[in-house]
């Protein structure tokens, strides 16, 4: 289960729709071997297209040493969708390279809603988990 903080939670759907129609993504850093995401780190979509994201490779080693530093993980990996649900495509499914984030998708199709969803992705094996706002 994915316990989030509400101010995270619309941190990302504000993100999500501020990059809309293009894909937004970042992570949320927690300490390290914890599940708890403390610090919000919104990225730079380096694909700047609404049907695939990428973080900038520059950008990706800085937040990456900078957690490094300062003893954390990359607890939530998230991203928007701008045209389909909150569901990871194939594509996010081949690139997903730890199996202990959790996955977070937020789906900007709908202008009047939001769909966010929460998933662990291991060895190709996509399982949704539920998500408590906190």
């Amino acid at each position: 289960m994915l316990r989030i903080d509400r101010t995270h939670y619309e941190a990302i759907v504000a993100h999500a729709r501020r990059d809309h129609p293009d894909e937004a993504c970042g992570v949320i850093a927690g300490p390290e071997g914890s599940d708890r995401p403390e610090r919000h780190i919104p990225m730079v979509n380096a694909a700047r297209s609404p049907t695939f994201y990428e973080f900038d490779p520059a950008e990706q080693i800085k937040v990456w040493n900078e957690m490094f530093d300062r003893d954390e993980d990359p607890v939530v990996i998230y991203h928007s969708h701008t045209a389909t649900e909150a569901y990871p495509s194939r594509t996010d499914i081949s690139i997903a390279g730890y199996p202990e984030a959790h996955y977070v998708l937020a789906s900007t199709r709908d202008p009047e809603t939001i769909e966010f969803r929460s998933f662990r992705i291991a060895d190709g094996e996509v399982t949704e988990e539920p998500v408590e706002i906190l």
